[in-house]
């Protein structure tokens, strides 16, 4: 009985809904992080009467057919690239990006990895560096006898010292963007890197090209909209409860039929 199948892709369907959810609730505070959504396409058909087919009895065109589905596939689990609040933190080296765009970061393997998570830290050399230690790029140096720091939203980091009035640039900080920026490859800890659904870096000045404004002394909250998450996560719900019983319907319409004498 194909509906035993076809009911299994059901529940495997909204299991996959369901996972997504629980990474999204889990993922409500964390910072610069956007929600994931799951796709779902029907699977083939079995075309026991082809649509517009001739019928052999009186020649006339079958006007539908006959086509049975044979279920539900995940086709995609997709990034909603929504902007998420930004919270005054106070920070010197804390930045939200108001608009489109990544920073750039050195991951370990000397390549280039993006995030939107701006909560950077003064390492031991005074280099600026995510929480795991990876290195803004392009590479910025703080010296140990500066006073304050102060980042403007075009990128620009300035330092401020005691015996100066006039402050000191240190560098530029660029953004980069994407043709594609949803392909992207999620690495976790808020990094991604390119691939080539997502198309190669496109390097700029924050404010110009479509790539957002830097926010010293704010960090972008996550976009999980905890209320819409539940609401979908009743619905999975719902699915896959009634998935299992039209599995358990087929079961019994199949026992009925054993019992046939």
């Amino acid at each position: 009985m194909q509906a035993l199948k076809t009911a299994a892709t059901g529940m495997q369907a909204q299991q996959m809904r369901v996972d997504v959810i629980s990474n999204n609730l889990a993922n409500m505070s964390t910072t610069g992080y956007n929600t994931r959504r799951a796709e779902f396409a029907d699977l083939h058909y079995r075309q026991i009467a082809q649509p517009g087919t001739v019928t052999a009895s009186n020649g006339a065109v079958l006007p539908t057919g006959v086509q049975l589905g044979l279920g539900v596939r995940t086709s995609a689990v997709t990034v909603e690239l929504q902007q998420g609040g930004l919270s005054s933190t106070g920070g010197d080296l804390d930045m939200a990006i108001e608009g489109g765009g990544y920073f750039e970061v050195t991951l370990p393997s000397g390549e280039p990895g993006y995030t939107r998570d701006g909560a950077f830290k003064r390492s031991a050399d005074g280099l600026i560096v995510t929480s795991e230690g990876l290195e803004l790029a392009p590479g910025i140096t703080i010296p140990n006898d500066a006073r304050s720091i102060s980042i403007n939203a075009d990128g620009e980091v300035w330092a401020y010292f005691v015996d100066q009035v006039e402050p000191q640039q240190l560098g530029q900080i660029s953004l980069v963007n994407f043709t594609n920026p949803k392909g992207l490859e999620a690495m976790g800890g808020n990094l991604f890197v390119e691939t080539n659904a997502s198309g190669p870096p496109i390097v700029g000045t924050p404010g110009v090209d479509g790539l957002g404004a830097v926010r010293q002394g704010y960090l972008e909250d996550s976009s999980v909209e905890a209320v819409r998450e539940i609401t979908e996560l009743i619905e999975a719900q719902r699915g896959y409860e009634l998935n299992a019983k039209v599995i358990t319907a087929a079961d019994q319409m199949l026992g009925a039929m054993a019992q046939v004498r």
